[in-house]
Protein backbone atom coordinates (compact mmCIF):
# COMPACT_ATOMS: atom_id res chain seq x y z
CA UNK A 1 0.00 0.00 0.00
CA UNK A 2 1.32 3.42 -0.92
CA UNK A 3 1.93 5.99 1.79
CA UNK A 4 -0.68 8.74 2.05
CA UNK A 5 0.38 12.22 1.01
CA UNK A 6 0.88 14.89 3.70
CA UNK A 7 0.50 18.31 2.15
CA UNK A 8 -1.55 20.25 4.70
CA UNK A 9 -0.77 20.41 8.42
CA UNK A 10 -2.91 22.09 11.08
CA UNK A 11 -1.27 23.05 14.35
CA UNK A 12 -3.44 23.07 17.46
CA UNK A 13 -1.27 24.69 20.10
CA UNK A 14 1.17 26.96 18.27
CA UNK A 15 3.44 27.30 21.28
CA UNK A 16 6.94 25.94 21.79
CA UNK A 17 6.61 22.43 20.34
CA UNK A 18 3.77 23.21 17.94
CA UNK A 19 5.67 26.20 16.61
CA UNK A 20 8.90 24.23 16.22
CA UNK A 21 7.18 21.48 14.26
CA UNK A 22 5.09 23.92 12.26
CA UNK A 23 8.09 25.87 11.00
CA UNK A 24 10.09 22.75 10.16
CA UNK A 25 7.18 21.19 8.25
CA UNK A 26 6.37 24.47 6.54
CA UNK A 27 9.94 24.76 5.34
CA UNK A 28 9.59 21.20 3.97
CA UNK A 29 6.75 22.29 1.70
CA UNK A 30 3.66 21.68 3.81
CA UNK A 31 0.83 24.19 3.92
CA UNK A 32 0.60 25.20 7.58
CA UNK A 33 -2.52 26.38 9.35
CA UNK A 34 -3.02 27.03 13.05
CA UNK A 35 -5.94 27.22 15.41
CA UNK A 36 -5.03 30.10 17.70
CA UNK A 37 -6.43 33.07 19.55
CA UNK A 38 -5.45 36.35 21.20
CA UNK A 39 -1.90 37.64 20.79
CA UNK A 40 -0.75 34.41 19.15
CA UNK A 41 -3.43 34.67 16.48
CA UNK A 42 -2.48 38.28 15.74
CA UNK A 43 1.22 37.42 15.54
CA UNK A 44 0.66 34.48 13.21
CA UNK A 45 -1.51 36.54 10.88
CA UNK A 46 1.10 39.29 10.77
CA UNK A 47 4.43 37.43 10.72
CA UNK A 48 3.65 33.72 10.43
CA UNK A 49 5.61 31.33 12.63
CA UNK A 50 9.22 32.17 13.43
CA UNK A 51 11.88 29.84 14.83
CA UNK A 52 15.33 30.56 16.21
CA UNK A 53 17.26 27.41 15.37
CA UNK A 54 20.81 27.66 16.71
CA UNK A 55 20.97 31.36 15.91
CA UNK A 56 19.44 30.98 12.45
CA UNK A 57 15.98 32.49 12.02
CA UNK A 58 13.47 30.42 10.06
CA UNK A 59 9.98 31.58 9.14
CA UNK A 60 6.93 30.13 7.45
CA UNK A 61 3.56 31.64 6.53
CA UNK A 62 0.54 30.38 8.44
CA UNK A 63 -3.17 30.44 7.73
CA UNK A 64 -4.34 31.24 11.26
CA UNK A 65 -7.84 31.50 12.69
CA UNK A 66 -9.70 31.07 15.95
CA UNK A 67 -12.45 29.22 14.07
CA UNK A 68 -11.61 25.70 12.93
CA UNK A 69 -14.24 25.74 10.19
CA UNK A 70 -12.37 28.60 8.52
CA UNK A 71 -9.29 26.39 8.23
CA UNK A 72 -10.97 23.16 7.15
CA UNK A 73 -9.73 19.59 7.25
CA UNK A 74 -5.99 18.91 7.06
CA UNK A 75 -4.00 15.83 6.13
CA UNK A 76 -2.23 15.99 9.49
CA UNK A 77 -3.34 17.71 12.69
CA UNK A 78 -0.64 18.17 15.32
CA UNK A 79 -2.15 18.46 18.79
CA UNK A 80 0.53 20.21 20.85
CA UNK A 81 -1.45 21.83 23.65
CA UNK A 82 -0.92 21.21 27.34
CA UNK A 83 -3.35 18.78 28.90
CA UNK A 84 -5.39 21.38 30.84
CA UNK A 85 -6.37 22.95 27.50
CA UNK A 86 -8.04 19.79 26.15
CA UNK A 87 -11.54 20.48 27.54
CA UNK A 88 -11.56 23.70 25.56
CA UNK A 89 -10.21 22.00 22.44
CA UNK A 90 -12.68 19.11 22.31
CA UNK A 91 -15.76 21.13 21.24
CA UNK A 92 -13.98 23.05 18.46
CA UNK A 93 -11.48 20.72 16.78
CA UNK A 94 -13.98 18.79 14.66
CA UNK A 95 -13.75 20.80 11.40
CA UNK A 96 -10.01 20.11 11.18
CA UNK A 97 -10.57 16.35 11.01
CA UNK A 98 -11.62 14.90 7.68
CA UNK A 99 -12.20 11.30 6.73
CA UNK A 100 -8.49 10.58 6.21
CA UNK A 101 -6.96 13.06 8.69
CA UNK A 102 -4.26 11.81 11.05
CA UNK A 103 -4.15 13.47 14.48
CA UNK A 104 -0.65 13.34 15.99
CA UNK A 105 -0.62 13.96 19.74
CA UNK A 106 2.63 15.70 20.70
CA UNK A 107 1.89 16.20 24.38
CA UNK A 108 3.31 15.41 27.80
CA UNK A 109 1.95 12.68 30.02
CA UNK A 110 -0.49 9.83 29.51
CA UNK A 111 -3.03 10.61 26.74
CA UNK A 112 -6.74 9.80 26.77
CA UNK A 113 -6.26 7.08 24.11
CA UNK A 114 -3.56 5.20 26.07
CA UNK A 115 -5.47 1.89 26.18
CA UNK A 116 -6.59 1.91 22.55
CA UNK A 117 -5.30 -1.33 21.02
CA UNK A 118 -3.16 -2.00 24.08
CA UNK A 119 -3.29 -2.96 27.75
CA UNK A 120 -4.31 -6.60 28.04
CA UNK A 121 -7.25 -6.79 30.43
CA UNK A 122 -7.38 -2.97 30.47
CA UNK A 123 -7.60 -2.67 26.67
CA UNK A 124 -10.17 -0.03 25.76
CA UNK A 125 -10.39 1.36 29.30
CA UNK A 126 -11.15 5.09 29.33
CA UNK A 127 -9.14 7.42 31.57
CA UNK A 128 -11.52 10.03 32.99
CA UNK A 129 -8.67 11.67 34.91
CA UNK A 130 -7.23 12.94 31.62
CA UNK A 131 -10.48 12.98 29.63
CA UNK A 132 -13.41 13.88 31.87
CA UNK A 133 -16.71 12.66 30.41
CA UNK A 134 -14.90 11.28 27.32
CA UNK A 135 -14.93 14.61 25.49
CA UNK A 136 -11.66 14.10 23.59
CA UNK A 137 -12.47 10.49 22.75
CA UNK A 138 -15.63 11.69 21.05
CA UNK A 139 -13.98 14.70 19.39
CA UNK A 140 -11.04 12.69 17.99
CA UNK A 141 -12.20 9.15 17.15
CA UNK A 142 -9.57 6.53 17.90
CA UNK A 143 -9.11 5.64 14.22
CA UNK A 144 -7.55 9.09 13.62
CA UNK A 145 -5.05 9.02 16.50
CA UNK A 146 -1.30 8.63 16.08
CA UNK A 147 0.85 8.85 19.20
CA UNK A 148 3.90 11.06 19.53
CA UNK A 149 6.64 11.52 22.13
CA UNK A 150 8.74 14.67 21.86
CA UNK A 151 12.41 14.68 22.83
CA UNK A 152 13.25 18.32 22.24
CA UNK A 153 13.42 21.47 24.34
CA UNK A 154 11.88 24.66 22.94
CA UNK A 155 10.50 27.85 24.45
CA UNK A 156 8.34 30.76 23.35
CA UNK A 157 10.16 34.10 23.17
CA UNK A 158 6.94 35.93 22.29
CA UNK A 159 3.67 34.95 20.57
CA UNK A 160 4.52 33.14 17.35
CA UNK A 161 8.27 33.25 18.04
CA UNK A 162 9.88 29.98 19.19
CA UNK A 163 13.44 29.23 20.30
CA UNK A 164 14.90 25.74 19.96
CA UNK A 165 17.33 24.79 22.74
CA UNK A 166 18.33 21.15 22.38
CA UNK A 167 17.05 17.79 21.23
CA UNK A 168 15.54 17.04 17.83
CA UNK A 169 13.65 13.80 18.38
CA UNK A 170 10.06 12.76 17.84
CA UNK A 171 8.90 9.18 18.33
CA UNK A 172 5.74 8.26 16.43
CA UNK A 173 3.57 5.18 16.76
CA UNK A 174 0.13 3.73 16.24
CA UNK A 175 -1.74 2.96 19.50
CA UNK A 176 -2.04 -0.64 18.23
CA UNK A 177 1.67 -0.89 17.39
CA UNK A 178 0.91 -1.42 13.70
CA UNK A 179 3.53 -0.20 11.23
CA UNK A 180 0.83 1.51 9.20
CA UNK A 181 1.29 3.42 5.93
CA UNK A 182 0.13 6.64 7.56
CA UNK A 183 2.59 6.29 10.45
CA UNK A 184 5.39 5.66 7.96
CA UNK A 185 4.26 8.69 5.94
CA UNK A 186 4.33 10.96 9.00
CA UNK A 187 7.80 9.75 9.96
CA UNK A 188 9.03 10.26 6.40
CA UNK A 189 7.64 13.81 6.26
CA UNK A 190 9.15 14.68 9.65
CA UNK A 191 12.54 13.39 8.52
CA UNK A 192 12.22 15.43 5.33
CA UNK A 193 11.64 18.43 7.61
CA UNK A 194 14.88 17.74 9.49
CA UNK A 195 13.35 16.09 12.56
CA UNK A 196 14.95 12.92 13.96
CA UNK A 197 11.73 10.91 13.73
CA UNK A 198 11.48 7.23 14.55
CA UNK A 199 8.61 4.75 14.29
CA UNK A 200 7.84 2.89 17.51
CA UNK A 201 6.40 -0.63 17.75
CA UNK A 202 4.86 0.28 21.14
CA UNK A 203 4.32 4.00 21.60
CA UNK A 204 2.81 3.47 25.05
CA UNK A 205 6.20 2.25 26.28
CA UNK A 206 7.86 5.42 25.00
CA UNK A 207 5.19 7.56 26.64
CA UNK A 208 5.55 5.72 29.94
CA UNK A 209 9.34 5.89 30.00
CA UNK A 210 9.35 9.64 29.42
CA UNK A 211 6.66 10.04 32.07
CA UNK A 212 8.75 8.01 34.52
CA UNK A 213 11.08 10.96 34.99
CA UNK A 214 8.70 13.85 34.35
CA UNK A 215 6.02 12.79 36.82
CA UNK A 216 8.29 13.40 39.81
CA UNK A 217 10.79 16.17 39.15
CA UNK A 218 8.13 18.38 37.56
CA UNK A 219 5.73 18.59 40.52
CA UNK A 220 8.54 18.61 43.11
CA UNK A 221 10.11 21.59 41.34
CA UNK A 222 6.72 23.31 41.18
CA UNK A 223 6.22 22.84 44.93
CA UNK A 224 9.74 23.83 46.00
CA UNK A 225 10.77 26.32 43.32
CA UNK A 226 14.07 24.46 42.99
CA UNK A 227 15.95 23.61 39.82
CA UNK A 228 16.56 19.95 39.01
CA UNK A 229 20.15 19.89 40.18
CA UNK A 230 19.17 21.02 43.69
CA UNK A 231 16.28 18.56 43.81
CA UNK A 232 18.47 15.56 43.01
CA UNK A 233 21.27 16.75 45.28
CA UNK A 234 19.01 16.46 48.35
CA UNK A 235 19.09 12.81 49.55
CA UNK A 236 15.68 12.93 51.27
CA UNK A 237 13.96 14.47 48.26
CA UNK A 238 15.74 12.13 45.87
CA UNK A 239 14.68 9.17 48.00
CA UNK A 240 11.05 10.30 47.91
CA UNK A 241 11.21 10.71 44.14
CA UNK A 242 12.71 7.23 43.80
CA UNK A 243 9.83 5.78 45.85
CA UNK A 244 7.29 7.37 43.52
CA UNK A 245 9.16 6.03 40.50
CA UNK A 246 9.17 2.51 41.90
CA UNK A 247 5.39 2.65 42.20
CA UNK A 248 5.11 3.73 38.55
CA UNK A 249 7.55 1.00 37.57
CA UNK A 250 5.33 -1.62 39.25
CA UNK A 251 2.29 -0.27 37.40
CA UNK A 252 4.14 -0.43 34.09
CA UNK A 253 5.03 -4.06 34.69
CA UNK A 254 1.34 -4.84 35.29
CA UNK A 255 0.17 -3.25 32.02
CA UNK A 256 2.87 -4.67 29.76
CA UNK A 257 5.44 -1.87 29.67
CA UNK A 258 8.22 -2.91 32.07
CA UNK A 259 11.12 -0.54 32.74
CA UNK A 260 14.51 -2.23 32.99
CA UNK A 261 16.17 0.69 34.81
CA UNK A 262 16.28 1.74 38.43
CA UNK A 263 15.42 5.28 39.59
CA UNK A 264 19.10 6.12 40.14
CA UNK A 265 19.77 5.34 36.47
CA UNK A 266 17.23 7.98 35.46
CA UNK A 267 18.54 10.45 38.04
CA UNK A 268 21.98 10.18 36.43
CA UNK A 269 20.50 11.12 33.06
CA UNK A 270 18.65 14.11 34.54
CA UNK A 271 21.78 15.32 36.33
CA UNK A 272 23.59 15.53 32.99
CA UNK A 273 21.13 18.19 31.86
CA UNK A 274 22.42 20.55 34.56
CA UNK A 275 20.41 23.14 36.45
CA UNK A 276 17.13 23.87 34.73
CA UNK A 277 13.58 24.82 35.57
CA UNK A 278 11.02 22.19 34.64
CA UNK A 279 8.03 23.10 32.51
CA UNK A 280 5.70 22.78 35.50
CA UNK A 281 7.79 25.18 37.57
CA UNK A 282 7.73 27.63 34.67
CA UNK A 283 3.94 27.28 34.51
CA UNK A 284 3.61 27.98 38.23
CA UNK A 285 5.85 31.04 38.00
CA UNK A 286 3.83 32.32 35.04
CA UNK A 287 0.56 31.45 36.83
CA UNK A 288 -0.54 29.06 34.09
CA UNK A 289 -2.62 25.91 34.65
CA UNK A 290 -0.47 22.90 35.55
CA UNK A 291 -0.49 19.43 33.97
CA UNK A 292 -1.03 17.42 37.15
CA UNK A 293 -3.70 15.13 35.76
CA UNK A 294 -1.69 13.83 32.81
CA UNK A 295 1.59 13.54 34.73
CA UNK A 296 0.66 12.43 38.24
CA UNK A 297 -3.07 11.95 38.70
CA UNK A 298 -3.29 9.40 35.93
CA UNK A 299 -0.57 7.30 37.59
CA UNK A 300 -2.59 7.21 40.80
CA UNK A 301 -5.61 6.18 38.74
CA UNK A 302 -3.63 3.43 37.00
CA UNK A 303 -2.53 2.23 40.42
CA UNK A 304 -6.17 1.75 41.34
CA UNK A 305 -6.92 -0.01 38.05
CA UNK A 306 -3.97 -2.40 38.46
CA UNK A 307 -4.29 -2.75 42.26
CA UNK A 308 -0.75 -1.44 42.79
CA UNK A 309 -0.50 0.60 46.03
CA UNK A 310 0.62 4.18 45.35
CA UNK A 311 1.02 5.95 48.73
CA UNK A 312 4.02 8.04 47.61
CA UNK A 313 2.37 9.02 44.33
CA UNK A 314 -0.81 9.95 46.23
CA UNK A 315 1.22 12.14 48.60
CA UNK A 316 2.98 13.90 45.73
CA UNK A 317 -0.32 14.43 43.96
CA UNK A 318 -2.02 15.80 47.05
CA UNK A 319 0.75 18.28 47.82
CA UNK A 320 1.12 19.50 44.24
CA UNK A 321 -2.64 19.75 43.76
CA UNK A 322 -3.14 21.72 46.97
CA UNK A 323 -0.43 24.16 45.98
CA UNK A 324 -1.89 24.59 42.50
CA UNK A 325 -5.40 25.07 43.88
CA UNK A 326 -4.12 27.66 46.36
CA UNK A 327 -2.59 29.59 43.47
CA UNK A 328 -5.71 29.23 41.34
CA UNK A 329 -3.94 27.01 38.79
CA UNK A 330 -6.10 23.91 39.27
CA UNK A 331 -9.87 23.65 39.80
CA UNK A 332 -10.72 23.38 43.48
CA UNK A 333 -14.04 21.56 43.21
CA UNK A 334 -14.17 19.80 39.85
CA UNK A 335 -11.16 17.48 40.05
CA UNK A 336 -11.81 13.80 39.27
CA UNK A 337 -8.81 13.13 41.52
CA UNK A 338 -10.29 14.66 44.69
CA UNK A 339 -11.08 11.43 46.43
CA UNK A 340 -9.83 9.89 49.68
CA UNK A 341 -6.76 7.64 49.54
CA UNK A 342 -7.22 3.90 49.54
CA UNK A 343 -7.10 1.98 52.78
CA UNK A 344 -4.91 -1.06 53.23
Amino acid sequence: MTQPSIQSVAIVGAGAIGGWLGVRLGRAGCQISALARGDTLNALRTHGLRLNLGGEWLQCPVDASDRAYQLGAADLVILAVKAPALPGIAPVIGPLIGRHTTVLTAMNGVPWWFFEGFGGALKGTPLPVVDPHGAMARAVPARHVLGGVVHASCSVDSPGVVRHHFGNGLIVGEPSGEQSPRAQAVVAKLREAGIDATLSPQIQKDIWFKLWGNMTVNPVSAITGATTDRILADPQVRGFISAVMLEAKAIGAKIGIPIDQQPEDRHAVTRKLGAFKTSMLQDVEARRAVELDALVGVVAELGRLTQVPTPFTDALLGLARLQAQTLGLYPADESPLAQPPRQG
